[in-house]
Parts: structure tokens; C-alpha cells; sequence
């Protein structure tokens, strides 16, 4: 008898401990749930509640209001969608970005806001972000910028008459020209030419300035309700100078105060809002410190490891050493193809031109020394800095700018409209929760 009270306690113990089981399964389930599938991928709910959250913190850091939760989420859900048919794209190309790239990235973020890696990470974890999802969030970021350059950067043409009238424009404002840090609302037209579209959009933007005058955060508004790819950074476009500005907003913002909010603008695709976050004054730079420099590169590769390539590039070091040739050894040896085929030539070398390990060794090089090994991003280095000099790179550098400027606003105009058109290009179907999302995914398609 007690044996089959026994048994039979057994058997319920294990009947509940199976049924905690299917409950903690189906909890676990339920909480990491698809929400969204995008051609061949899916986005689960931990990945949206992950970048809700690091959103919320960074824009709370900021003292930037929130629209409601819901609202957030869908936005966000837009960006992971946008983000995950760049990825597929990025992998279809073939586009990698290594561990020695993404670590000189996170530690270039660090330095430029002037903290130490432990401090950076310190900083992550109070924003709710480990450093491991920060990691993968700017590997994905620099993806996702190779993929823009290589699909939009194709459609940019600059042309030499475009960089001179930009020229003389720069030349009648004088050499020394303010920068503006920028924020930005855009409202798109959903059916450009169509006038009931137009009239809602601009109905729109005019209800969101009222807003805004009134005492609503710029940046709350634009995390809320703007169309632009940088809406979640509270449409912050980073500082330009006068020459920068993208053409509708360039003969507005030199007007505005500090804090002040443009009148509606109007182009082709919709409605636009600017405000100056801040002014500051720029001063340019005529005169650098030039060097001359080769160099021999090995790294490594599927077939040649870490170690292997280390081995090469100090055999190489102690036959130069011996009295070989550079240039010999250059073509013969080196993986940059480009250089290695002139000798290892790299020409004249402005300062911010190279990757900071290669700079730092150029700078520290005697003229005529075999400096190295050194290693960078891209692998193991040999240089020889052959020649100094101090040289005025003025209309150089005038040049330079002038066609980067020009890039830069057609970029992004192209930009906007390339990801609309992969946007609408995509298979997209909203689960669980956010199922309602598909009927106006069907309405944006067939319009």
C-alpha cells in the first residue's frame, strides 16, 4: 500500500514538474515570439524590446521626451525592418566586417568621447546595453553603411562645373564660415502629385510646428512622427557648416536663432522642419606636415593565419635589414595589390589619411628607416617614410571639401529614396501583437 502511495506521488510530482515545464517552454515562447517576418529572415520580440530600450535610455540621457510606448515600437519595428534587408543584402555581397575592424571601431567611439574601453562599457551598462549587443549593433550599422555606399553611391555624379560654381559660392562668403548643428523633420507626401495626399501631409507638418512653438521638444517630435532614416536620433544631422547645408534648408538656417524652429519647407516628396541645435565659428587649416611613404602589407587570410602572417612579415623585416630591395620585396610579397605593384608607393600622405596605428608609426618613423612590424586593421605593416615636407593644401583641400559637400547632399536625397524603394521591394508581414500593421503595409504597397 505505502509503495503505491509513493508511486503515486511520484507520478503527480512528475506529471507537475512537466506541466512547469511546457509553462516556463510556452512563457520563454510567448516572450521571444516573431514579430515580424522580412524576405528570409525574422525579428523576434527580444530584438525590439533590446533596441526600444536602448533607445528610451540614450534619448532619457538626453533629456529628450517619448512618444507613447506603442508608438515607439512600431517605429522602432520599421527600423529593425529596414535594418534586417540591408543585412540580407550585405550577406548576398558578401560583405564582412572583421573583429580587428569592429574593435578599432568601438575604441575610436571611446576616444572621441573621451573615454577608456572600461569606461565605455561602464557607460553602456547604465544606458541598459551590454557591450555585446553593442558590438553587434555597430557591426550591423557598418554593414548596413557598405551596403548604402556601394547601392547609393553608384547613383551620385559630381560633376567639375557643380565643385566650381560651389567654389566661388564659398569664395563670395569668405574663408571662415559658421557650422550649425542641425535637427530635422520630414513629412512625406505618400502619393506625390496626388493633391488630398499633399494637403494631409502639409496639414501635418503645420499641426507639428504649432507644437513646437508651443513647447514641445523638437527632437521628442521628430522621434515621434518624422519620415527621415534619422528620426530615432531625434533627427540630429550633426554639424554642418554654411556650405554643407543641403539646398532647401541652406537659405533658411543662416536666419534662424538658437533653438528656433524654421517655417514649413516644401519639395517634391513632402514637408520639412529644421532647427539650430547651436552655432560655432570654424577656422580652416591651409598648411599640414606631408610624408612620403611606402609600405609592405601582409595578413591574414583562410589560408594563412594569424601567426603565419606575423612569421612572413618579420622575415621580410630582417631581409630588408640584410640589404634587399624594398620595392622588390614589395611586389613580390605584398597583399596590398595596388601599392605592391608600384613598388609599395603610397605617395604624399596628409595627415587622417591612413587608420591611427599606421599614422601613429608613419609620424614616429625616421626619414629613410624600416619601421615595423606594425599591426592595424588590415593586417602586418613594414613602412618607410621616404621624405617630409610642410605643404599648402589650401585649394587642395578647398577642392576636396567642395566635392565631399556636394556628395554628402546628394547622398542623402538618394539615400531617402533608396530605402523607400527597398522598403516597398520587400516581402514584410507583421506577426502576433503588431498584425494590424499589415493591412497598411498592403495599403503603402498598392499606392
Amino acid at each position: 500500500m505505502k509503495a503505491t502511495v509513493r508511486h503515486g506521488l511520484t507520478l503527480l510530482l512528475t506529471l507537475a514538474m512537466v506541466a512547469l515545464s511546457v509553462s516556463a517552454q510556452a512563457e520563454r515562447k510567448l516572450l521571444d515570439q516573431v514579430v515580424a517576418i522580412v524576405d528570409d529572415e525574422a525579428i523576434l520580440q527580444s530584438e525590439l524590446d533590446a533596441r526600444v530600450n536602448t533607445i528610451i535610455g540614450r534619448l532619457s540621457a538626453q533629456g529628450t521626451g517619448l512618444p507613447p510606448r506603442q508608438q515607439l515600437e512600431e517605429r522602432v519595428l520599421e527600423q529593425l525592418i529596414t535594418e534586417s534587408i540591408q543585412l540580407q543584402m550585405a550577406d548576398e555581397l558578401g560583405l564582412r566586417v572583421s573583429d580587428n575592424e569592429l574593435n578599432e571601431t568601438l575604441a575610436n567611439i571611446a576616444r572621441n568621447n573621451n573615454m577608456t574601453l572600461e569606461q565605455f562599457e561602464q557607460q553602456l551598462t547604465r544606458e541598459g546595453v551590454t557591450y555585446q549587443q553593442a558590438r553587434e549593433q555597430i557591426r550591423n550599422e557598418m554593414l548596413s553603411s557598405r551596403v548604402q555606399q556601394r547601392r547609393v553611391g553608384n547613383r551620385v555624379r559630381i560633376t567639375d562645373s557643380e565643385v566650381e560654381s560651389y567654389l566661388k559660392a564659398q569664395q563670395s562668403r569668405g574663408a571662415n564660415e559658421p557650422e550649425y548643428r542641425l535637427a530635422y523633420i520630414f513629412i512625406e507626401t505618400e502619393e506625390p502629385g496626388n493633391e488630398a495626399s499633399e494637403d494631409a501631409a502639409r496639414a501635418k507638418a503645420e499641426q507639428l510646428r504649432e507644437e513646437i512653438v508651443d513647447g514641445r521638444d523638437f527632437r521628442e517630435v521628430a522621434v515621434a512622427e518624422s519620415d527621415a532614416s534619422n528620426a530615432l536620433e531625434g533627427g540630429d544631422m550633426g554639424w554642418r557648416s554654411e556650405s554643407q547645408l543641403p539646398s532647401l534648408v541652406a537659405p533658411v538656417v543662416p536666419n534662424l536663432a538658437e533653438g528656433e524652429t524654421s517655417d514649413i519647407l516644401e519639395n517634391n516628396s513632402g514637408f520639412h522642419l529644421v532647427q539650430v541645435m547651436e552655432k560655432r565659428g570654424v577656422e580652416q587649416q591651409e598648411f599640414v606636415r606631408q610624408h612620403r611613404v611606402r609600405h609592405i602589407l601582409i595578413r591574414s587570410s583562410d589560408a594563412v593565419t594569424e601567426a603565419q602572417a606575423e612569421q612572413r612579415i618579420q622575415e621580410i623585416y630582417q631581409q630588408l635589414q640584410d640589404g634587399a630591395d624594398f620595392a622588390a620585396l614589395a611586389r613580390e610579397f605584398s597583399d596590398d595589390s595596388v601599392s605592391g605593384s608600384d613598388g609599395g608607393n603610397l605617395g604624399w600622405v596628409s595627415p587622417g589619411q591612413m587608420v591611427p596605428a599606421f599614422e601613429e608609426a608613419m609620424m614616429d618613423a625616421e626619414v629613410g628607416e624600416f619601421y615595423g612590424p606594425i599591426r592595424s586593421q588590415f593586417g602586418w605593416h613594414i613602412l618607410q617614410v621616404q621624405e617630409r615636407r610642410k605643404q599648402d593644401v589650401t585649394d587642395a583641400n578647398r577642392e576636396s571639401q567642395a566635392r565631399q559637400a556636394i556628395y554628402q547632399r546628394k547622398f542623402e536625397q538618394e539615400l531617402q529614396n533608396w530605402l523607400r524603394e527597398i522598403r516597398d521591394e520587400a516581402f514584410v508581414e507583421f506577426k502576433g501583437e503588431y498584425s494590424d500593421l499589415n493591412a497598411n503595409n498592403e495599403d503603402e504597397n498598392a499606392s
